[in-house]
């Protein structure tokens, strides 16, 4: 597994545009193909194009594992069926009021931790299609727990400042080995700047060699 690099809209926040998992990336209407080809090589997955809520901003709307894909109310039925039709996973409708799923659920294979601002139901919503045991928890302070963690099968990385005690529950959750990064040179939301699936991570061009470092030591050792 490489960590690469890589920029989208001449610019580091390559985590609020697309969205990955182990067989597809989620890539804004109108990127330039040459571009997709070669971040769609970088993390072995094919790429589809579309839009959410009629919006560029996938990974900040989306949230996505290997088992089903959890898109916001506000997303429009011919978006869900593009997805239903072209990913083949479960895919779901998150009724809450709040649309930046990405932003509020961090996910792998195994577990998700949410943002305490969800409900009950929509805990259990996010367990049945993505298939994953569920905990509700701030990180770091921040309610904005998809902002501040990224997950893939093997390790995460977290908000510099979370809590020891609260990273040793993710990891047992998540079953992985969690570190404490930034991301594009000390921004601490790493969700922003990061695209990992179990092939690759892709970084923000702005990734210091001390932040990829932190980061090898989350995903690869």
């Amino acid at each position: 597994m490489d960590i690469i690099k890589y920029d989208v809209y001449r610019g580091p926040n390559i985590g609020v545009y697309t969205k990955v998992n182990d067989s597809v990336i989620l890539l804004p209407m109108g990127y330039a193909q040459s571009k997709a080809e070669k971040l769609a090589k970088y993390l072995d997955v094919e790429y589809l194009f579309m839009s959410i809520a009629n919006t560029r901003l996938i990974g900040a709307l989306c949230v996505m594992n290997n088992k089903g894909i959890l898109i916001p109310k506000t997303a429009y039925q011919d978006e869900f069926d593009f997805l239903k039709n072209e990913t083949g996973l479960e895919v779901g409708v998150l009724d809450s009021k709040l649309s930046a799923l990405g932003n509020v659920i961090c996910t792998n294979d195994k577990g998700a931790v949410v943002s305490p601002w969800l409900s009950s139901q929509d805990c259990k919503n996010i367990s049945d299609v993505l298939e994953v045991e569920v905990i509700q928890k701030k990180i770091a302070g921040f309610n904005q727990t998809g902002a501040v963690m990224v997950a893939n099968n093997s390790g995460a990385a977290i908000h510099p400042e979370a809590d020891e005690e609260d990273m040793k529950t993710f990891s047992n959750l998540l079953g992985v080995k969690i570190e404490q990064c930034s991301i594009n040179n000390g921004i601490p939301y790493v969700a922003s700047g990061i695209l990992a699936n179990n092939h690759s991570i892709v970084v923000g061009s702005l990734t210091t060699g001390p932040e990829i470092m932190m980061l090898t030591r989350a995903f690869l050792n």
